[in-house]
C-alpha cells in the first residue's frame, strides 16, 4: 500500500489519472475531452426534469448517464486542492471497513483503498454507471481486490463500519435526515463519519437536484444534532467528522 503523501502527490498529479480513464472508458477522444467537461454542469442542469421528477433516485438511477461523471470529473480537476483537503481528511480518520456512500467517480474510496488503515472499501452508488467506470479505474490503479460495488448499503451485507463517507451526497437526497439515521444504525461507539452538504439550488438553479426546503433542511439538522457529535479537526473544508453520541 502507498503511503499517505504519495496519494495526495497522485492525486494532485493527475487526479488519480482521471482524464486517461475518462477517455478510455467513455470513449471520448482527447480532442473533444475539454468540450466534455467544459459543459458538464450544465449539460446535467439542463437534463432534471424540474417538478415533473417524482422519485429523487430516479434522477441518479436512470436519466443521468455519464452527465453526473462529467460534472464530478471537471470539478474534481477543477478544484484539486479543496478535494486534496478532504482527502487529507480521510487519512486522519479513515481504517477498517470503510463505507463510500454516493461514491461518485470514486476519488475518495480508491484513496481509501490504497492506504494501508484500510481494510476493504464498500462502494455504494444507486448509478450504475458510476459504479462500472469506478470499478474499471480500481482495476487500472491495482486497487481492485480493496473495492466491492454494491447499489445499496443492505448489498454489502455488512452490519457495522469502522469509517463512513458520504461526501456532497446528503443535498441530492429527498429525507437527507432518514439518511443518517442509517448511518448511525450502521455505526458503533468507535466508529466515524465525514459529511458534508449544500442545501442549495445556486444563483442561477444551476443546482436544481439539491434539496432546499426549510422543512426538510430544519429536521436534518435536528437528526444530526441529536445522534452525532463533532470531532475537531483542523483543516478548513466544509465535511465535517462525527461519532455517535450513544
Amino acid at each position: 500500500m502507498k503511503n499517505n503523501k504519495f496519494i495526495l502527490k497522485e492525486f494532485l498529479d493527475n487526479a488519480f489519472n482521471l482524464k486517461s480513464h475518462l477517455m478510455e472508458h467513455l470513449s471520448i477522444k482527447e480532442c473533444d475531452l475539454d468540450g466534455f467537461l467544459a459543459n458538464a454542469k450544465m449539460n446535467l442542469a439542463n437534463s432534471h426534469p424540474g417538478d415533473a421528477l417524482r422519485d429523487v433516485s430516479d434522477f441518479y438511477s436512470e436519466i443521468i448517464g455519464d452527465r453526473h461523471i462529467a460534472d464530478l470529473a471537471a470539478w474534481h480537476i477543477s478544484s484539486k486542492h479543496y478535494i486534496a483537503d478532504t482527502l487529507k481528511l480521510q487519512q486522519r480518520f479513515s481504517r477498517g471497513l470503510v463505507l463510500d456512500f454516493g461514491g461518485g467517480i470514486g476519488t475518495h474510496a480508491l484513496a481509501n483503498a490504497m492506504s494501508s488503515k484500510v481494510e476493504h472499501v464498500f462502494f455504494v452508488d444507486i448509478n450504475k454507471t458510476n459504479r462500472n467506470f469506478v470499478q474499471y479505474r480500481a482495476k487500472e490503479l491495482g486497487v481492485e481486490k480493496k473495492i466491492t460495488f454494491c447499489e445499496t448499503i443492505k448489498d454489502t451485507q455488512i452490519s457495522k463500519f469502522d469509517t463512513v463517507v458520504c461526501l456532497d451526497v446528503l443535498e441530492h437526497l429527498a429525507d437527507p435526515a432518514s439518511q443518517i439515521e442509517v448511518f448511525n444504525r450502521i455505526m458503533d461507539s468507535k466508529s466515524i463519519a465525514l459529511f458534508n452538504w449544500y442545501f442549495y439550488k445556486g444563483e442561477k438553479n444551476e443546482y436544481p437536484f439539491h434539496i432546499d426546503d426549510d422543512k426538510v433542511v430544519e429536521r436534518f439538522f435536528n437528526t444530526l444534532q441529536s445522534i452525532f457529535l463533532e470531532v475537531f479537526h483542523p483543516i478548513l473544508i466544509t465535511t465535517r467528522a462525527y461519532k455517535k453520541i450513544k
